[in-house]
């Protein structure tokens, strides 16, 4: 058994995550447990949010003991933010840091904080294998339930900076897809039965059929609010909820290249992009992004949506600087 393992702990507004890292940097554990969303809701309160995580982490963390077979872990990493940028804060992240400051102190090993964003780049550049871009200078998105950004991401002694150069200037793409999915009568978090009914109705009529809208990026922002009303509308006229879904999806696919377009016109147009976060996983809009771009990278849907995998890949790369130094 290895003895260099690091523990990656994340504690969501959606979803606890505990993950494990072994010396050769694989991810053997990755383990979630979501937040409950009572039925028609469109999200949780901070306070819910953090409550539910106090009640996942004991159990997590006890399957993280069972697969170490009483090995200690060398390090611990811990989301501490949303993002790194001054005054980014969110309490259900304290969950996570109150387990990960305590199991730190308890064993004797270091503790290593980075922000959420950054654990969602690097579980997506671990899943789509692409490493390679630590030494790099990159585009990325991280678009979820609560961003849409569209970052630059370059070289640091930390293992990398970003810049958020783009994005949404009002409803975030998880948002639109949640509030049309609970308008529909799907369960939150609806981005599953969005994308299983959009799929349906595509299998069935094709791309073709679905309603196109041109969407715009303004040095790099587009505006997502409209969508709301446009696909409640499309579906008062038509009562399809599958073409009401593939609308839906087809739109923030569209609304994805219009930022990655300006991403590559301003920064150059072989900068590699990789796609992270839970909207990301989504399979439609990937294949249209693949279509229309090339050199595009995406995590699978375990590493795209919600883990700890990237902060226990973080910490681990942490920890071996520090052991240099």
């Amino acid at each position: 058994m290895s003895s260099s393992y690091v523990v990656g702990i994340d504690t969501s507004n959606y979803t606890t995550s505990v993950s494990v890292a072994d010396e050769t940097g694989e991810i053997i554990a990755n383990l979630k447990s979501p937040l409950p969303v009572e039925q028609g809701a469109c999200g949780l309160r901070q306070s819910d949010a953090v409550f539910a995580h106090i009640k996942n982490l004991p159990s997590l963390m006890q399957e993280v003991r069972q697969i170490l077979r009483g090995e200690r872990p060398v390090a611990i990493g811990v989301s501490a933010r949303p993002r790194n940028v001054e005054g980014s804060y969110m309490p259900c992240f304290l969950a996570g840091v109150a387990a990960a400051e305590s199991a730190a102190s308890t064993l004797g090993v270091p503790l290593y904080t980075f922000s959420h964003q950054c654990g969602h780049i690097r579980a997506a550049m671990y899943a789509a294998k692409k490493a390679d871009l630590l030494g790099k200078t990159f585009g990325a998105f991280h678009i979820s339930g609560g961003t849409t950004e569209m970052l630059l991401v370059s070289p640091a002694e930390n293992g990398f900076s970003v810049s958020c150069v783009g994005g949404t200037k009002d409803l975030n793409a998880g948002q639109a897809v949640d509030r049309i999915g609970v308008y529909l009568g799907l369960s939150f978090p609806c981005g599953v039965e969005l994308e299983k009914l959009a799929a349906a109705y595509i299998e069935k009529n094709g791309r073709g059929a679905i309603p196109k809208r041109k969407v715009k990026a303004e040095d790099g922002y587009v505006h997502l609010s409209g969508l709301e009303n446009l696909a409640k509308k499309l579906y008062e006229d038509t009562e399809d909820k599958g073409l009401c879904a593939a609308f839906v999806l087809d739109y923030i696919a569209s609304a994805v290249f219009a930022m990655g377009a300006a991403l590559r016109q301003k920064y150059g147009s072989e900068l590699p992009i990789l796609f992270a976060g839970g909207v990301m996983s989504n399979m439609l809009i990937q294949e249209k992004i693949k279509k229309e771009m090339k050199e595009v990278f995406f995590a699978t849907p375990a590493f795209s949506a919600d883990n700890g995998a990237g902060i226990a890949l973080l910490a681990r790369e942490a920890h071996q600087r520090a052991k240099t130094v």
